[in-house]
């Protein structure tokens, strides 16, 4: 989560509630899809260790990266039981979802993203300059 968003004067994506967001959303609306996330996690695992010798989580943020693109981009050595781009991109969009959506779905801790983005729930619109 935090490589595809990472802290910087703000919270990456782990510290922001991400991870509560996403095992509230697999009771819920990702239950469906809770074993093609296990099946891509196993297969970025695996994908980790036929080019690195190691965990993905071991591996240095840099590597972790050029792992991550080249999943997104399809060009993966393991072979995956589910589309790796497309696991890459549903990944990317529920960190997302995550991240900037209502405290109350799990993520977004602390309204974090929101006053990043200066969203002040409950304040009047400005009016168009």
């Amino acid at each position: 989560m935090d490589r595809i968003i990472p802290s910087d004067e703000d919270p990456g994506a782990w510290d922001a509630g991400v991870g509560d967001y996403l095992a509230m959303q697999f009771e819920r609306d990702l239950r469906d899809t809770e074993a093609d996330y296990r099946a891509g996690l196993d297969a970025l695992e695996a994908e980790a260790i036929a080019g690195a010798q190691t965990g993905f989580a071991a591996l240095p943020a840099a590597e972790q990266d050029a792992l991550l693109r080249r999943v997104e981009a399809g060009t993966v050595t393991h072979t995956w039981p589910i589309d790796p781009a497309a696991f890459f991109q549903t990944v990317v969009q529920h960190v997302a979802e995550g991240y900037y959506s209502n405290p109350a779905n799990g993520g977004n801790r602390d309204e974090t993203a929101w006053r990043m983005i200066g969203f002040m729930p409950g304040a009047p619109a400005r009016p168009p300059s």
